[in-house]
């Protein structure tokens, strides 16, 4: 029984990496909006841009090092990793900007139900963006 949740553990390594990252990287995003928010009383796209930083540093982290197993050999390859991956998160982060504001401030929707649904969305593309486009293994 063990050698069998243990082998498909290791099939499906990245992917259950991914989601456990990806998740607590989604619980930092919406705790940090919800502080900022509701502690310092920001508004939604500043709520929204505070939270999209604070875990946008750590997504990197635990993606390089735990998900994707990421090993750069030089300072050129590590700083093309990292402009990649703020690339593409830039280009979702913007997305959850504008879908906070759009449903939020416009359509006056529950802030932390859309914040949750955003952040589906978000956690969908970036895997893609990661695993073909930033952390994909290039062949030497």
């Amino acid at each position: 029984m063990f050698h069998k949740i243990l082998e498909l553990y290791l099939k499906y390594k990245e992917i259950i990496l991914y989601l456990i990252f990806g998740g607590l990287t989604t619980l930092i995003n919406i705790i940090a909006y919800t502080v900022c928010a509701y502690v310092f009383y920001m508004d939604t796209v500043e709520s929204t841009s505070a939270a999209w930083i604070i875990s946008v540093i750590f997504a990197y982290v635990t993606n390089k090092i735990f998900v994707f197993e990421s090993r750069t050999s030089t300072l050129v390859m590590l700083v093309k990793e990292c402009i990649s991956f703020l690339g593409c998160r830039l280009a979702t982060g913007v997305m959850d900007v504008f879908i906070m504001y759009l449903a939020v401030d416009i359509m006056h929707f529950n802030d932390i139900i859309m914040k949750i649904l955003s952040n589906v969305l978000v956690i969908v593309l970036n895997y893609v963006f990661s695993k073909l486009f930033i952390f994909a293994r290039k062949e030497e």
